[in-house]
């Protein structure tokens, strides 16, 4: 594991450019966004995710039977 020290010595040898995108991806993590910013997503990507919350079901009953159903997996 690199320490510290070591760490800064390799930031003094990246190009502007790096040292830029290496602190947009320090500020998304203290803002708790671990997605680093040139991840962009495509929507089709969240194709059928929550797709039974389009219906009358009540959030809590639904939380409930994805309980039930992550409790029955082996």
């Amino acid at each position: 594991m690199l320490s510290y020290n070591d760490i800064v010595q390799e930031i003094s040898r990246l190009t502007m450019q790096e040292r830029v995108q290496l602190l947009r991806v320090i500020a998304d993590t203290l803002e708790g966004n671990d997605v680093p910013p040139s991840r962009k997503h495509n929507i089709l990507e969240f194709e059928g995710i929550a797709a039974r919350l389009a219906d009358d079901e009540d959030p809590q009953d639904h939380v409930r039977r994805l309980r039930d159903e992550w409790d029955e997996r082996p």
